[in-house]
């Protein structure tokens, strides 16, 4: 199989407002049965990101991080799909460990995010959306900030073959 991140589409985003703003316009992308999957360290902006993606589905409730009860479903204030939002960090088995959330059942008409997800959730889907979040470290940090981050987004499958993904970077 070929590098899922091989053509992605790349940007900086140097504040936690334009993680969020990545967040709602990536969530125009997105239609019920989507798979994400949010990769990055702990601090990296995995939670904004989602909370944008909330904001821009427009789901009830405040989009938090999920870790210590591992997923949380927002419904959508109007006709759009239901966020599920899961935090796979404190699981250390596969997709066996999953299937107590029945993603799998979720998945048809929902959002499903999930951090922490890569190694652990691709075979729900052939079809998902690779988000990486790594911070900016040394000269490149100290030029454009401390919360400055490069973000990778990629799609994997027929699902996101024709996606402008590089309208994300605008």
């Amino acid at each position: 199989m070929s590098d899922p991140y091989a053509a992605a589409a790349r940007m900086t985003v140097t504040s936690t407002e334009q993680m969020r703003d990545l967040g709602r316009r990536l969530a125009k992308l997105l239609r019920p049965g989507d798979l994400v999957l949010l990769t990055g360290e702990l601090g990296a902006g995995k939670t904004t990101l989602a909370r944008g993606l909330g904001e821009g589905l427009g789901v009830r409730g405040a989009v938090t991080s999920p870790t210590f009860v591992i997923a949380r479903v927002h419904p959508p204030l109007g006709d759009g799909p239901p966020l599920v939002h899961v935090d796979a960090y404190r699981l250390s088995g596969g997709l066996e460990e999953m299937e107590d959330l029945d993603l799998d059942v979720s998945l048809p008409e929902s959002v499903v995010v999930v951090e922490w997800g890569e190694g652990r959730v691709e075979e729900l889907s052939e079809d998902r959306l690779h988000v990486v979040i790594e911070r900016t470290t040394g000269a490149d940090a100290a030029a454009i900030g401390d919360d400055a981050r490069a973000v990778a987004v990629a799609g994997v499958g027929p699902r996101w073959a024709g996606e402008d993904l590089a309208s994300l970077a605008g």
